[in-house]
């Protein structure tokens, strides 16, 4: 067993198998396969001619309604309307939510997409992440049936630089902040699927903490604080970075660990794929991306301290180093937070909680990207997995609604200053240009360079389209 704990190093027998393949309950080695390891080191860093090198997707866990964020119908009656007003934006002639006057000042640099629709009613990511709409809506666990995700595929692929994983998701895997409540659940979506396990993406941990105690079961904003960390803390080599001294920075501490660990012989046991894997995730530029300490308070107070704003600027930070493709998920934290499923108090959650967050960390990310120079090669998304219904209902909340949503995507190769695609009166089907999740996963992987075309075999050995169908949306890219 190996603990770490300020200066406290024991290691006794060599490295189980299961000591590094249960890291957060995942593959250490996620990303970091044979087929990858070959095709980095044959490739030499050789990428596709896509605009994007990079992708962040921010997963607006639950169903945004789109009426009340991007999507405003001041006409339309009360109950379909709501209860807030609309502003002018950068972009002439489009307006959004009062509640998202930083995001305002962007929509010129963006293009939204008001047209998206399907018949998928799952909270689960499984559909914007791998344009897979015949999913079982009932499904809480991933499946080894499961198509792979656009992060599997890029792993798949070979990019990204050779020394990093090739997928991160944070702050914790999708449903994580559902286990009080749903024992033993784990959403679907950010995974390999019938790829395989060890195109999984690195997926951090996080340990959030809230200012008080709800005073309702759900539906009342308290905000988790805290940031996402690599995936030791739950690992059963007992690596706990919470324990090691507060003073030194993050990148300090990890060469102390990863130090020891090649002092010791056992790590010369390890085959030679485990050992690179292992180099990856112990590598400066994976730890020197999650050690927030290096940004300015300034920084972190533009894009807010609170988890979610504190992932972004981890993703950013990612996109930095080289990663290809991050996805962040606003994750449910029952019973403090019920992210954009707003059944009840749909307008106190938004205001009060949700809305708050996304203009800080959007704005932030979009204005540090552009200023860097890294915007035209970074393309954000930010979308949920279904819209929220037109009516509002006795609860002062929005049911399920997958008929009609939004898609937010800035830089990477979209056309800026666009809006694609209207929905009717009351926001509650597309008019015009209707956008399937398959479509804006196809148009993903081609900004990416890879053909949205391109099948793999599933299990079965039946080749499948890894955008399911999906068409790239020609008429929002520059």
């Amino acid at each position: 067993m190996l603990t770490l704990s300020g200066k406290s190093r024991r290691f006794r027998g060599r490295i189980a198998r299961r000591e590094f393949m249960r890291v957060g309950g995942l593959s250490l080695f996620a990303g970091m396969t044979t087929p990858r390891l070959l095709a980095a080191a044959g490739a030499a860093g050789r990428r596709p001619p896509g605009r994007a090198r990079s992708v962040i997707l921010f997963n607006l866990l639950g169903g945004p309604s789109h009426q009340d964020m991007f999507d405003m119908k001041p006409g339309a009656p009360a109950e379909i309307r709501g209860e807030f007003q609309p502003i002018s934006t950068s972009l002439t002639g489009l307006q959004i939510c009062e509640h998202l006057p930083n995001t305002a000042k962007w929509m010129h640099k963006a293009c939204l997409i008001r047209s998206v629709t399907h018949n998928y009613n799952a909270h689960n990511p499984l559909n914007i992440m791998t344009g897979f709409l015949d999913g079982d809506p009932q499904q809480l666990t991933p499946r080894r049936t499961d198509p792979p995700d656009i992060g599997a595929i890029c792993q798949y692929q070979g990019l990204g630089p050779a020394d990093l994983p090739g997928a991160f998701c944070l702050p914790c895997y999708p449903g994580w902040g559902e286990r009080s409540a749903y024992p033993g659940i784990r959403r679907p979506g950010p995974y390999g699927g019938y790829l395989g396990s060890q195109y999984d993406p690195v997926i951090s941990v996080c340990k959030p903490t809230f200012d008080r105690v709800p005073q309702r079961k759900y539906y009342d904003p308290v905000w988790p604080m805290g940031e996402p960390m690599l995936p030791l803390d739950d690992a059963p080599v007992e690596m706990t970075l919470d324990r090691l001294n507060q003073r030194r920075t993050l990148l300090q501490q990890f060469d102390d660990q990863f130090g020891s660990y090649e002092r010791d012989n056992a790590i010369h046991r390890m085959d030679k794929v485990k050992q690179r894997a292992f180099s990856m995730i112990g590598s400066s530029r994976t730890r020197d991306a999650f050690d927030l300490a290096q940004e300015t308070a300034e920084t972190r107070d533009r894009y807010g301290r609170n988890l979610h704003g504190s992932s972004i600027l981890v993703a950013r930070r990612l996109v930095e180093a080289g990663v290809p493709f991050i996805s962040v998920h606003a994750e449910n934290f029952i019973p403090h937070g019920f992210t954009y499923d707003m059944h009840e108090n749909n307008f106190g959650m938004l205001k009060d909680y949700n809305l708050p967050v996304l203009d800080k960390c959007y704005p932030a990310l979009v204005s540090d990207l552009d200023a860097r120079g890294l915007l035209d090669s970074t393309l954000v998304v930010v979308m949920g997995e279904m819209g929220r219904s037109p009516k509002v209902n006795a609860q002062a909340g929005r049911d399920h609604w997958p008929r009609c949503g939004f898609c937010l995507l800035t830089g990477g190769g979209v056309s800026a200053g666009t809006v694609f695609g209207a929905s009717d009166k009351h926001a509650a089907y597309p008019v015009s240009d209707a956008v399937s999740p398959s479509d804006i996963v196809a148009t993903i992987y081609h900004l990416l360079g890879i053909d949205p075309h391109l099948t793999v075999d599933d299990l079965g050995g039946r080749p499948v389209p890894i955008a399911h169908g999906g068409n790239v949306i020609r008429e929002i890219l520059s």
